[in-house]
C-alpha cells in the first residue's frame, strides 16, 4: 500500500430515502415538488449538511433542484440514524471492487 502521508477528504456524503410519511412539499420556480431524498454531507469539521431532492408534482422532468430541510424533529432523527448507519458501513468497507471468492 502507497503511503501518501495525511490524506484530505473534503466530505463524506449520503442519500437516504425519505420514508413516505415524512415527506413534504416545497415550490421553486413556480414549480412544487415532492421531496424524496436527502443528500447529507459529512463536513471536515464534523457538522452534518443536509438538502433535499425531490420531483415536480406535475410529473416530467426538472433539472437538479436543492432545497432546505425543515427543522422537524422526525427528520433530524432520520438523518442522525443514516449519518450512524453509514459510520458503520463505512468502518465495515472492503475496499475496491468485488470481494475475493472463497479460496482464492
Amino acid at each position: 500500500m502507497a503511503e501518501f502521508g495525511e490524506v484530505e477528504v473534503s466530505a463524506l456524503a449520503i442519500n437516504v430515502t425519505i420514508p413516505e410519511e415524512l415527506r413534504w412539499t416545497d415550490a421553486r420556480r413556480g414549480q412544487r415538488f415532492e421531496l424524496h431524498t436527502l443528500n447529507v454531507r459529512l463536513m471536515p469539521d464534523g457538522t452534518l449538511a443536509v438538502k433535499a431532492y425531490g420531483r415536480p408534482l406535475e410529473g416530467g422532468r426538472s433539472g437538479y433542484v436543492p432545497f432546505r430541510m425543515p427543522d422537524r424533529p422526525e427528520l433530524v432523527a432520520l438523518v442522525e440514524s443514516a449519518a450512524g448507519r453509514a459510520a458503520e458501513r463505512w468502518a465495515a468497507h472492503r475496499g475496491i471492487g468485488a470481494a475475493p471468492a472463497p479460496g482464492g
